[in-house]
């Protein structure tokens, strides 16, 4: 392939099944964003056309995405499951800390981005009526049609308070949520070839192969991960600048709160360590992993993990004061969480197991706070009161 001489190496073309007519809508808007672009698309901009073009991309589309089974089974279709469908309880234990913050930063709103099915702002909202400290209003922060008619449903008994935006306005206060947004925001794909001590950097993008499929092409670079990564071997990973550019409007326009991000990922020594060779991009549907974005676009979902390093800098860079940095395991167990289970049952247990076990999301899943300069002083997150991990970032 070429791109008017930079790119230096096309791979494999993924393999993909029959596609529908969804994909295949998708598939001619990406073929002619690629010949728009050159012949090469940046995979960033490719991640955010297959999960955002309107009426096409995965959290554009119609077709379902949570639950706790894959589809055909119970009625169900899903792709995957958070921790607000796993139990209710894990949103009303977040409330307890939501409800801290509401009042150390003398704000009286909630704003959530990407709120799925609604579940989360549900549990939210239930538990802080029911400790008498409900918000003025809740305002969710999503893109997609369909899920937006799903929450409204969800939320029918607190619509009084709840309303949705499509962007940021110049200047809010309030404090902000966000479960699993991070990891779904376009990230772009750097290739080590060789070594440390000889490799060359490319960045990889998508160009058109025979017969009009999606394959695999990288050009060279003068981007870099933060961190040089030793080793002999050639080197795949992710770096986040449309994650840490949200953050820093976040920055810039959250006046008085506090914010909140639940996510999987790492710091940054162990995002790039030397053994993560493979980097984290990895597809989801129907309770199943791959790693193969290229096929059947629009039809599942493609994450990476976050650099919570990376995430903290910029919030820092911007003016905020990082609040906190642990795992949510140890954040929910700090915030009340067996106090708000006592009455649980056995089922209920087993889900709360998969919230806090450290080889199930109790772990892998991490909590940044982060709060505007004037917000951050004279109170502490009770989420972070013990295992701060802060230092580590």
């Amino acid at each position: 392939m070429a791109d008017n001489g930079r790119v230096v190496k096309a791979t494999e073309t993924e393999s993909v099944s029959e596609p529908s007519s969804l994909t295949s809508a998708l598939l001619a808007r990406l073929r002619d964003a690629i010949r728009a672009s050159g012949g090469w698309l940046p995979f960033d901009r490719f991640m955010a056309m297959a999960l955002y073009e309107p009426g096409l991309g995965y959290y554009a589309n119609q077709n379902p995405k949570f639950g706790q089974m894959p589809a055909g089974v119970a009625g169900q279709g899903s792709d995957f499951v958070t921790a607000p469908e796993l139990s209710p309880l894990f949103g009303h234990t977040l409330a307890r800390q939501v409800a801290q913050a509401l009042t150390a930063t003398g704000t009286d709103e909630i704003w959530e981005f990407g709120a799925g099915t609604g579940a989360l702002a549900l549990q939210v909202l239930d538990a802080l009526t029911a400790m008498g400290q409900p918000p003025r209003r809740y305002t969710i922060v999503d893109l997609s049609g369909s899920l937006r008619e799903r929450q409204r449903a969800t939320l029918a008994r607190h619509a009084d308070r709840v309303q949705w935006v499509d962007a940021l306005p110049e200047a809010f206060d309030g404090v902000v949520l966000g479960n699993e947004v991070l990891d779904a925001m376009p990230v772009q794909l750097l290739v080590r070839i060789g070594g440390q001590a000889d490799g060359h950097w490319h960045e990889r993008g998508v160009v058109l192969a025979a017969g009009g499929a999606l394959a695999w092409a990288e050009r060279p670079t003068d981007r870099r991960p933060p961190l040089a990564i030793e080793g002999p071997h050639h080197y795949l990973t992710e770096i986040h600048p449309q994650a840490e550019a949200f953050i820093r409007t976040l920055a810039d326009r959250l006046r008085r709160g506090a914010a909140f991000f639940i996510d999987y990922g790492f710091p940054e020594a162990e995002y790039y360590h030397p053994q993560r060779h493979m980097g984290t991009l990895i597809c989801h549907r129907a309770h199943k992993s791959d790693d193969h974005p290229l096929a059947d676009v629009g039809e599942k979902d493609i994450t990476a993990h976050v650099n919570f390093t990376g995430i903290a800098l910029a919030a820092q860079d911007a003016g905020m004061s990082v609040l906190g940095y642990t795992s949510q395991g140890r954040f929910l167990i700090n915030c009340g969480l067996l106090d708000v289970a006592k009455d649980a049952g056995p089922r209920e247990n087993a889900m709360l197991g998969k919230l806090v076990n450290e080889h199930e999301m109790g772990e892998l899943f991490k909590v940044l706070a982060l709060a505007p300069a004037a917000s951050a002083e004279g109170w502490s997150p009770m989420g972070f009161s013990v295992g701060d991990r802060t230092h580590r970032l």
